[in-house]
């Protein structure tokens, strides 16, 4: 690293980065779920490279990974498996290991496949007859012969019953022979709008369920019942169900048995998700035996595992997708729980007198926790500032005098720890003195409200910017709403740090990781609060003097992309703006999405159409006089959560208005970019829009915005 005063001085935005698009999607692979069968790991991979397909990958006690589906042939003969499920649009869930036998939901058709060892993939459910109209998520194996999955029904008959798709727990045979006789497929639940992540324990079966307009982070309940079968053994009904845990003004996820049979679920009741539990013997008072279950007691017997339960930490997070996992048994009373405090993920031992004992690891983001295939270890996906997300063995040791400074709980102990790469990590060419860091900030936003961000300064070891000049800043908004920024490595954020701009990743009111009373800040309040904050995020920075206060972008993906649209209309912080299959129209979104949030702007706006003047108050597309900045519109062709045609219009507006402007729109893409050639082009797109806006000239070398106007 070279002394800073002896840099060369490069414009901010035009700094030389070796973090180019194309090394972005080279080798890249997000890791998904991870699964631990016998002594074998597995896990997904989602492979820009391969046109976005997610790969099945397993690593033998040998250390030796190996993929399940052959290479994608440039031909574009044979077929390209991809595990990938459409249930709720966001999927997750996808697949499931037993024995060596696998079974997956394949993208194309969205049927269940299994796949034996040395196999082929060979469909185990049946062909619907309306394309792609059943798909599966979260296969529990019951036995060797039968899968418990949550089928989510596109049918003529089940849409004309209920106006919308269905949503069911069914019990799938594992031989095939559904695939040619529906009638295989034994429905165990139907009836509330939607049912999720069943777990099967001894005899029993857990799920959870909602109704609209909820989501699954304002209100769900845990359900258990007698898992009954008939005479050849096969899954025939649930038996005295009943609602053990959640309700109205309760979110519950990840409901699961210990190996004695307690039922542990993580609960935001006491205002943070954390991990409860009800015991095998409240469990047995279930009514199977004759009696009557006493639901309020069942419920009254819940017992916090941790010591504390009022503790400010997250243990739990937003159901946006299946297969989400928090905690995991390591030993009869003790769990390996991932803890989320001051906008950071850590590891920590939950003991049986419910204390939580920190793990000295460096992990800022774990995503995934499995028990591992030896004692007292576990199976993590984790990330940190420095490293991507990568599926790790974690191996407990005993404990010592604390070392590491996340989670942020109050442990006097931390329990040393042996942490195992699973898979390599790919060669980005550089070392860290080219990785921005961020620290986590809190600032005072509208109204004296509190909220909280990650900042990322302008790093590059090779320049430096002018004496006296100060970088341009990018405020990024996060999906959801109701989701987080996300504390790791990631290269799309260093690709334009390393060119010398700002980068700030705001956690706006509403974002989860701080609390359910944080989270409900935006209950009435999107287009608001989420605004505010972005605003007072880049008005914060720049009265630090951290960044120009002249050259403020804003850009967001999805439910980011519409507080992008609402900051540019209705504020004037910014100087730019980019949208990524953002909302425009919330009237529109309103009556033209898809089941899982066709109600949630019902809580984020307000019951529709009853508050149809909210909605038009709140959308972009009615104050087309508030666009003046230039804006960067990017879209997918095939989006069926926020269609193409809010894309559109906005153009549209722009182009009325003869404000300077962009558009791409990529074939095929549907929410959230996958393949390698959309992501390359669409970061290259931005990075030749902000010069042009910003005045700098990008050491890349990038043909202009085919359509670009006024830029």
């Amino acid at each position: 690293m070279t002394d800073p005063s002896t840099r060369p001085t490069v414009p901010y935005g035009a700094w030389p980065s070796p973090f180019t698009p194309q090394k972005l999607v080279a080798g890249a692979a997000t890791v998904g779920e991870v699964r631990v069968d016998g002594d074998d790991i597995w896990w997904s991979e989602q492979r820009p490279a391969e046109g976005g397909r997610t790969q099945l990958v397993r690593r033998g006690p040998d250390g030796v990974a190996v993929d399940l589906f052959p290479p994608v042939d440039p031909s574009g003969d044979g077929r390209a498996w991809n595990a990938r499920t459409g249930l709720l649009e966001y999927g997750g869930g996808a697949w499931s290991v037993r024995g060596g036998t696998v079974v997956f939901a394949e993208w194309s058709d969205q049927r269940l496949h299994r796949v034996d060892p040395g196999g082929e993939p060979t469909p185990i459910t049946p062909e619907p007859t309306v394309p792609r109209g059943f798909r599966w998520s979260e296969p529990n194996w019951l036995d060797d012969a039968w899968l418990i999955c949550v089928r989510e029904n596109h049918e003529a008959e089940a849409v004309a019953v209920g106006g919308e798709a269905r949503h069911e727990l069914v019990a799938v045979p594992v031989d095939g022979s559904a695939a040619d006789d529906p009638g295989q497929v034994r429905v165990l639940v139907s009836g509330p709008d939607f049912v999720h992540s069943p777990a099967v324990g001894d005899g029993r079966l857990a799920w959870l369920q909602w109704q609209h307009p909820d989501m699954p982070w304002d209100a769900t309940e845990a359900v258990v019942g007698r898992l009954l079968r008939d005479g050849t053994g096969a899954p025939a009904e649930v038996a005295w169900p009943v609602t053990v845990a959640g309700g109205p003004g309760e979110s519950v996820v990840q409901p699961g048995f210990t190996a004695a049979g307690d039922l542990v679920f993580c609960s935001d009741r006491s205002g943070w998700w954390s991990p409860w539990r009800l015991s095998a013997a409240a469990l047995d008072g279930d009514g199977s035996d004759g009696g009557t279950w006493d639901v309020v007691g069942a419920s009254a017997r819940a017992e916090p595992l941790l010591s504390d339960p009022g503790l400010e930490v997250e243990i739990g997070g937003p159901l946006w997708v299946g297969g989400l996992r928090w905690w995991t048994e390591l030993d009869p009373g003790r769990f390996l729980v991932s803890v989320t405090a001051a906008g950071a993920d850590g590891l920590a031992v939950l003991e049986a007198d419910g204390t939580l004992t920190r793990l000295a690891v460096d992990f800022t983001e774990v995503s995934q926790l499995v028990a591992g295939p030896r004692s007292a270890g576990a199976v993590v996906v984790a990330a940190s500032p420095l490293r991507e997300p990568l599926p790790y063995l974690v191996t407990l040791g005993a404990s010592s005098p604390a070392t590491a400074a996340t989670p942020a709980v109050p442990a006097a102990q931390a329990r040393s720890v042996e942490v195992t790469e699973l898979r390599a990590r790919r060669d980005l060419g550089v070392d860290d003195s080219w990785i921005s860091v961020p620290r986590h900030v809190t600032f005072v936003s509208a109204r004296e409200r509190t909220a909280h961000a990650l900042f990322y300064p302008p790093t590059n070891p090779e320049v430096r910017g002018p004496d006296g000049d100060r970088p341009p800043l990018i405020v990024t908004i996060h999906g959801g709403p109701t989701s987080a920024a996300r504390h790791r490595l990631d290269l799309a954020k260093q690709f334009w740090t390393s060119r010398g701009f700002a980068v700030v990743d705001v956690n706006h009111g509403g974002s989860t990781g701080y609390g359910r009373p944080f989270r409900d800040l935006l209950v009435g309040e999107w287009g608001v609060i989420d605004v505010e904050d972005a605003v007072s995020a880049a008005r914060h920075l720049a009265d630090q003097d951290l960044v120009d206060p002249d050259r403020l972008a804003i850009r967001g993906g999805s439910a980011g992309g519409f507080t992008t649209l609402a900051a540019l209309c209705f504020h004037d912080t910014f100087a730019a703006g980019t949208s990524l299959y953002g909302v425009a129209d919330l009237a529109v979104l309103a009556q033209d999405t898809h089941k899982f949030e066709s109600r949630y702007l019902d809580g984020l706006v307000g019951p529709w159409p009853d508050a149809a003047d909210l909605y038009a108050a709140r959308s972009p597309i009615n104050h087309t006089d508030g666009f003046d900045k230039p804006l960067l519109v990017l879209h997918g062709s095939e989006d069926a959560v926020v269609p193409p045609a809010q894309a559109e219009v906005v153009v549209a507006a722009l182009v009325d208005r003869a404000v300077p402007h962009a558009y791409v729109l990529f074939e095929g893409e549907q929410h959230g970019f996958r393949r390698a050639e959309t992501i390359i082009a669409a970061l290259e797109s931005e990075l030749w829009f902000y010069g042009r806006v910003f005045g700098f000239e990008p050491a890349d070398r990038l043909a202009p915005v085919d359509g670009a106007v006024g830029l």
